[in-house]
């Protein structure tokens, strides 16, 4: 049969075609990995394979205090935090919540129970965030009255969503007025149920964690847009009225570089905020272990250890400091918890793998929180991050 020279051409091609897929076939057998064991492996789009760079060269000088936690920074991260104001933002502590984002960035982090036995926390950012870019905080939850009384140490921006009571509401012990005292006191506020809300500085991740949660535990917040938000109310490192942050502002006291705390041993730490509770104990009994490498303790909660979903590291503190306060239940209607952290009382400091006794102390809503060794001096804290939990009074740590 005669062909057309179209038809020819057409064949020819084919042929051609047909050749080269086989010689490819050929190269991808012989040069690519078997199956199952791709060449380059791609990270889970909601577990990214956690990875820390260095936040500036480390040639750089470290010859810069944080006069947070006393530790040394360089000159670039100083002239970024020159420029604002510490920032206090409360993050929840549910199961639910799990893995927390952000507390790893924090200079120092508060833990009081908000209700029910279950923790709060919030963070103290400063130092440590100056260079961190527009870093994510989460969950993040509603403001509690002790927690005010801690923010007026810092003069701070504080982040929360709502609280408990405005100053009318007849549901609320006035003692617990958490709302109330941020409006009498001008606390310098970002809160996301008010004005702060309009900025639109935070937002609802229904995705931040592997599995479903509750709407509830889905806010999370970002420190270069809070600080942006401070800038629109007047509120860097000087207030609407041009007076620094740092005016009242009393340091702690540190040890000097490479030099440790003393006191009895103590490489284990164990405690329980509501201790008549079984049901709670197994989710928010905290335990530290000393970690003698990096010299810091390293939390878990409820048994799990605890870590940051920023980094996909644990939580390592330089300073744990466990501090007794009076504890009343109210009998308003949503039951609300008081901590009696204005006056005097005990607590622990553990640091470098060793405990001491100590004294604390607070004569008003606004002065500083200072601690005192077992001989009344002012207590000196190992430079770097500080845990702080407030504990029923009555309640024990174990440690050894």
């Amino acid at each position: 049969m005669n062909l057309s020279k179209r038809n020819i051409f057409v064949i020819l091609g084919f042929l051609g075609l047909f050749g080269l897929s086989i010689g490819l076939s050929y190269l991808g057998f012989r040069y690519l990995p078997a199956s199952g064991t791709p060449s380059t492996k791609i990270a889970d789009s909601k577990n990214p394979t956690p990875t820390k760079k260095p936040k500036v060269d480390p040639s750089i000088p470290k010859d810069q205090l944080c006069p947070l936690n006393g530790a040394m920074f360089t000159k670039l991260e100083k002239d970024v935090w020159d420029t604002r104001r510490p920032l206090a933002v409360m993050i929840e502590n549910s199961v639910d919540s799990r893995p927390q984002s952000g507390l790893s960035a924090a200079d120092i982090v508060y833990e009081a129970v908000a209700e029910g036995g279950i923790t709060r926390f919030m963070g103290m950012f400063y130092c440590n965030v100056a260079l961190e870019g527009n870093l994510t905080l989460a969950p993040v939850r509603s403001a509690r009255i002790y927690f005010v009384n801690f923010v007026a140490e810092y003069d701070a921006l504080y982040t929360h969503v709502g609280g408990a009571g405005n100053c009318d509401d007849v549901n609320v012990d006035p003692r617990a007025k958490a709302l109330c005292a941020i409006q009498k006191y001008n606390v310098k506020d970002l809160d996301q149920m008010g004005r702060a809300g309009d900025f639109k500085t935070c937002h609802r991740l229904a995705n931040r964690l592997d599995h479903e949660v509750a709407y509830e535990h889905t806010m999370a917040c970002f420190v270069e847009e809070l600080y942006k938000a401070g800038v629109k109310w007047g509120w860097t490192n000087i207030d609407e009225k041009k007076v620094p942050w740092d005016k009242n502002f009393v340091s702690w006291k540190f040890l000097p570089a490479n030099t440790k705390a003393s006191g009895s041993p103590a490489t284990t730490i164990s405690y329980a905020f509501w201790q008549t509770n079984p049901d709670f104990q197994t989710n928010y009994n905290v335990s530290w272990v000393y970690d003698t490498i990096t010299d810091t303790y390293v939390r878990s909660n409820g048994g799990k250890q605890s870590v940051d979903l920023n980094t996909g590291e644990p939580l390592r503190f330089k300073n744990v400091i466990v501090q007794f306060a009076k504890e009343t239940l109210l009998d308003d209607l949503e039951k609300h918890v008081i901590y009696d952290t204005i006056g005097k009382g005990k607590g622990l400091f553990f640091s470098s793998g060793t405990v001491q006794e100590i004294t604390w102390s607070k004569p008003a809503r606004a002065s500083r929180t200072l601690y005192y060794d077992d001989s009344g001096k002012e207590l000196k804290l190992n430079p770097g991050t500080i845990w702080i939990s407030i504990v029923p009074a009555q309640n024990t740590v174990s440690y050894q």
